[in-house]
C-alpha cells in the first residue's frame, strides 16, 4: 500500500476510533449509501465538464467511500483495505489472461469483453443466486441503464420477445436516431411526463420489468 493511501486509511480509522469524530462513528454501510451515490454523481459530472482539476478532488471523496466502507468491515472482523485490494487485482489478471497469461493477443475491444463475460461465467459467483434469463441489475440503476441492460441482454441471448417489443419500430427508431436526436427525444418526454405529473423514472422501470417478465414467460412455454 502506497503511503498517501495507508495515511487515509489512518486517518478514517482514527476518525472511527472511540475518541474520533461523533459522525463518522455513527455511520453504517447502509448510512453511507446516500453518500456513495451523491459523490460518484458528482465525479461523473466532472467527467462529463472534462474538469480534470475537481477530477481528482472528486475521485478522492468516492476513495474515501471506499475507504470508510472497509474500515467499518475491518472493525466487524470481515475484511479490510487490503483484502479489498488483492481481490480485484486477482479478478483482473484472471480475466485479462491475453495480457497477463500464455494466451494469444486480442486485438479489439469487443472480443476482449466477449473474452471478459466468458471467464465471467465461469467464475463461482458471490451474493444471492440468480434465477430466470436475465441478468440480475442492482436495483438503484438508473431505469434507462436497466432498460438499455434487458434489451442488451435479449440480443446478446437472442430470446424471443413473442409481442412483448415491438422489435421492427425499434430497428426502425434506431436507424433515425443520433446523440442529439436521441437527447432531444428524452428530455421532451421527461418534460411532457412533468406536465403530466407522471414519473418518467419509475414508468420506465415498470415498463422494463414488465417486458423481462412477458420474455421469461414466453421463454418457460417454448421450454
Amino acid at each position: 500500500m502506497s503511503q498517501a493511501l495507508d495515511e487515509l486509511r489512518q486517518t478514517i480509522a482514527r476518525l472511527r476510533a472511540p475518541d474520533g469524530c461523533p459522525w463518522d462513528i455513527e455511520q453504517t454501510h447502509q448510512s453511507l449509501v446516500r453518500c456513495l451515490i451523491d459523490e460518484v454523481s458528482e465525479l461523473i459530472d466532472t467527467i462529463d465538464r472534462e474538469d480534470y482539476p475537481h477530477m481528482r478532488e472528486e475521485l478522492g471523496d468516492v476513495l474515501i467511500q471506499v475507504v470508510f466502507h472497509a474500515q467499518i468491515a475491518s472493525e466487524r472482523g470481515q475484511f479490510d483495505l487490503d483484502a479489498v485490494a488483492r481481490e480485484v487485482n486477482e479478478k483482473l489478471i484472471r480475466r485479462h489472461p491475453h495480457v497477463f497469461g500464455d494466451h494469444g493477443k486480442i486485438d479489439t475491444a469487443d472480443n476482449v469483453i466477449l473474452k471478459w463475460e466468458q471467464i465471467k461465467a465461469q467464475e463461482k459467483k458471490n451474493g444471492p443466486a440468480q434465477s430466470g434469463l436475465f441478468k440480475d441489475q442492482p436495483p438503484r440503476l438508473p431505469a434507462t441503464m436497466y432498460a438499455e441492460s434487458a434489451w442488451k441482454q435479449i440480443e446478446k441471448k437472442s430470446l424471443p420477445v413473442g409481442d412483448a417489443v415491438d422489435v421492427a419500430r425499434i430497428q426502425a427508431l434506431g436507424l433515425a436516431l443520433d446523440d442529439a436526436e436521441l437527447g432531444r427525444q428524452l428530455f421532451d418526454l421527461c418534460a411532457a411526463a412533468r406536465a403530466k405529473g407522471l414519473d418518467p423514472e419509475g414508468a420506465l422501470r415498470r415498463r422494463t420489468d414488465a417486458v423481462k417478465a412477458s420474455v421469461e414467460r414466453h421463454g418457460q412455454s417454448q421450454a
